[in-house]
């Protein structure tokens, strides 16, 4: 196990600078995820980490040692890629076993390492079977197996379940989670699936442009987003944001100079057939565009005068096109100021002018 540091990292490719000023500290035994768009650095920084890729400016550390100059076989990491890079004429065995051949590993050891890694990803009885005749399942443990025979410090995931389809994906993930457990090693993994994120992460690391836009648990960065981007890049459907022009019509009060944008989570609306005044709620008519019907959940895709918004919903569903009424109370709103950056210091103080004021529409 080993802590990442990495101080005011830099990248550039000629003249186009990719990550600037990037400072992040990868816990020990931790399993962070960098998630982004993409093109917002992640891979990249995931490459400088392994080597793979020469930072311009700053400093990698790997727990007590600066590695900028170490060559990537000596940093104690481990890579696992999006394409698997199995060697298609070799049987799973050779595959798993070529690094230790490499590196001189007694053939005793190499045995006994194969036998209980393989046990552990599920893959003793595929020990002779060459990678085309496997699935992308078996091919992505094999590719762990690889990794872990190293017994890395790091483990450095890109992508790794992108080319597996839905069921497969999520299975993998909950198999991910359970060999960190096991292992107790740091992962690193890139994804740019925020639901990967969310379900795998115990720290996840937002990206965008090259520059972090937040660092923390999960649930911290859903619940508590720091800025716009944050909260509509996390949330399936994301944060409803709108402009406050479009609406105080609708809200009691007056807001601060300097908050711009207002924001609610999709789960946090009401929607009713009858207007239906609450104090202490912004309230607004809307039309229902569309419903999406996912078992347990139903999310509507509503027009207003505020703009197109999306609720989630788990009651009965409403028929298309329906006129309704949607409520969302003051305590769940978000501001934000012009820079999209939350507005933390208002939301209390705003919070209770309006709902003693209430809240609604004509």
């Amino acid at each position: 196990m080993a802590q990442i540091v990495l101080k005011q990292i830099e990248k550039s490719f000629k003249q186009d600078k990719v990550i600037e000023g990037l400072n992040l500290t990868i816990e020990n035994g931790s399993f962070t995820v960098l998630v982004g768009p993409s093109g917002c650095g992640k891979s990249t920084t995931l490459r400088m980490i392994a080597g793979l890729e020469k930072e311009s400016g700053g400093e990698i550390w790997i727990g007590d040692h600066c590695v900028n100059d170490v060559e990537p076989g000596k940093r104690n990491v481990a890579m696992v890629f999006q394409n698997y890079a199995l060697y298609p004429m070799m049987t799973v065995k050779e595959n798993i076993e070529f690094g230790l051949v490499n590196r001189k590993v007694p053939k005793p050891e190499r045995e006994r390492l194969i036998k209980e890694i393989t046990e552990i990803v599920g893959l003793a009885e595929y020990l002779n079977k060459k990678p085309q005749a496997l699935s992308g399942g078996q091919r992505q443990r094999v590719a762990l197996a690889r990794a872990m025979v190293k017994n890395p410090a790091v483990f450095l995931m890109d992508e790794p379940l992108s080319n597996l389809d839905a069921k497969l994906r999520h299975q993998m993930r909950t198999e991910l989670i359970q060999l960190h457990k096991r292992l107790g090693a740091t992962f690193v993994f890139v994804t740019h699936d925020q639901v990967e994120a969310m379900s795998m992460g115990d720290r996840i690391v937002i990206m965008n442009k090259g520059r972090i836009q937040q660092a923390d648990s999960p649930m911290k960065i859903y619940d508590d987003p720091d800025n716009v981007f944050t909260a509509q890049f996390i949330g399936t459907p994301p944060m409803n944001v709108m402009n406050r022009e479009q609406l105080l019509p609708y809200m009691d009060g007056q807001l601060h100079g300097d908050i711009a944008h207002i924001g609610f989570r999709p789960e946090k609306a009401i929607m009713t057939i009858e207007k239906k005044f609450q104090p202490g709620y912004v309230q607004f008519p809307a039309r229902i565009l569309t419903r999406e019907t996912l078992g347990a959940e139903i999310i509507y895709q509503l027009e207003t005068k505020l703009g197109a918004i999306a609720v989630k919903s788990f009651l009965k569903p409403l028929e298309f096109a329906s006129e309704v009424h949607i409520s969302v109370s003051m305590q769940d709103l978000y501001f934000f100021d012009r820079n999209g950056t939350r507005a933390r210091q208002h939301e209390r103080t705003e919070e209770r002018e309006l709902i003693a004021l209430g809240g609604g529409y004509a």
